[in-house]
């Protein structure tokens, strides 16, 4: 299998790298020009597309010949980061190929979702945050993640609860809705996120899901 990271560069992008590579997946993998020295342990066993990751261009050539596509929506700034990066997957991955992309808790498919108040806070608190500073846009997620659950591709969108760094807990459990008790941990292992990521992709049964996940010992 082939496949294409979309943010290799970040902690969460590197682990996927690994988990890809370890599954024996030829990897190209996409991140800002100057984030490439990041990849540099992975040298030789992998592709990497310098350029940003919202650039439809970048991830045009990267996802070309990909049978599946990782991708970490990052709503950086004020500029559509995420939802011109899941759009951009959207319109450029090869027919049928399996897209996975990775977001929050706070995004909800069916509006069944509950939330705790903790939860709600948190959530209220990045919206402020980013107001106030432009460098993030919570708005800008919830965008991307409506234009993959609209699209007609084989997606499914890992909603990730708090992270941790750590040793690898296992395979993370996963529920349709955020507020199921098996969930109430509220925390994943980095590590383990990414490991869920990569095996989504040959996991039919999570096409067209948005499983909300925590660590396997949740």
């Amino acid at each position: 299998m082939k496949v294409c990271i979309i943010g290799a560069s970040g902690k969460l992008g590197r682990y996927m790298v690994q988990h890809a590579l370890d599954r024996g997946y030829e990897v190209v993998g996409v991140c800002r020009p100057r984030s490439v020295r990041k990849l540099d342990p992975f040298r030789g066993r992998m592709t990497v597309v310098p350029g940003a990751t919202c650039d439809s261009a970048v991830v045009r050539r990267a996802v070309s010949g990909c049978d599946g596509v990782l991708a970490v929506l990052v709503p950086w700034g004020r500029r559509h980061y995420a939802a011109r990066t899941a759009q951009a997957v959207i319109d450029f991955a090869q027919p049928g190929a399996r897209l996975v992309f990775s977001c929050g808790w706070h995004i909800t498919r069916d509006g069944q979702d509950v939330y705790t108040k903790s939860l709600k806070r948190q959530e209220a608190l990045a919206r402020w945050a980013g107001r106030l500073t432009g460098l993030i846009d919570i708005d800008d997620q919830i965008d991307a993640c409506r234009r993959v659950f609209n699209s007609d591709t084989r997606w499914t969108v890992v909603r990730g609860s708090d992270l941790d760094e750590g040793e690898s807990q296992g395979l993370p459990i996963w529920r349709r809705h955020v507020g199921d008790p098996a969930l109430a941990s509220n925390r994943t292992r980095r590590v383990d996120f990414a490991m869920f990521m990569v095996a989504a992709l040959e996991d039919d049964t999570l096409v067209r899901e948005a499983p909300a996940i925590v660590g396997g010992r949740g």
